[in-house]
């Protein structure tokens, strides 16, 4: 009986890491250098949709959405909140999510509930120069680069899947590229060619 209690026992334990290994994904352009706010979404093995509870916030302050690349789970709801002495205007005509915020003041806030996976393009009708995306997952191993161009994800199934890269900048159908994952892989690295960014720098 405890032979058999120890090999359950051992099986369950090799289950369960074969299901959670580490797994990280470098982005980096055409000259080798890191990009950042490159959205890396994996799906694998049975996908796991990402929880909506949380709160998630896109402020406008000194003329600039803040931050200027967000990732939010399908369902959720985020707080768009301006922090500027001047009046401020959120609308985007993207598929994922076609909304209007009227014209709202400093130290108010308006929110929307992003109810479809996609890329939601933000602007401001009174501030041209303001742009901004929202990321909506519907893979909860889905995570933004830093300035070293790199997610990590401790956890993420140790199955053969899909990784795809977004970036607003990215040369490609929908700004996305897409790779199979073998189930051995744990270190991928994409090189991807990105387009000038608007005259306006967001610190690229």
């Amino acid at each position: 009986m405890l032979r058999l209690t120890i090999i359950g026992s051992l099986a369950i334990l090799s289950a369960a890491q074969a299901w959670a290994a580490p797994l990280t994904v470098r982005v980096v352009d055409a000259k080798g250098r890191p990009v950042k706010d490159a959205v890396v979404s994996l799906k694998a093995g049975q996908n796991a949709l990402p929880s909506a509870a949380g709160n998630y916030t896109v402020s406008q302050k000194n003329m600039e959405f803040r931050p200027f690349v967000s990732i939010v789970p399908v369902g959720a709801k985020v707080s768009f909140s301006n922090l500027d002495p001047t009046r401020h205007h959120v609308y985007s005509f993207s598929a994922a999510k076609r909304f209007e915020l009227k014209l709202f003041a400093k130290d108010q806030a308006r929110s929307v509930t992003f109810d479809k996976p996609g890329v939601v393009a933000l602007g401001c009708n009174i501030h041209d120069s303001m742009s901004a995306f929202v990321y909506v997952a519907d893979s909860k191993w889905t995570a933004k680069t830093g300035a070293d161009g790199t997610v990590r994800f401790a956890s993420a199934p140790d199955a053969a899947g899909r990784l795809s890269v977004w970036h607003p900048y990215l040369r490609a159908k929908a700004n996305v590229v897409e790779r199979q994952l073998a189930a051995s892989q744990r270190n991928v690295s994409f090189a991807v060619q990105l387009r000038s960014p608007p005259m306006v720098s967001h610190g690229y």
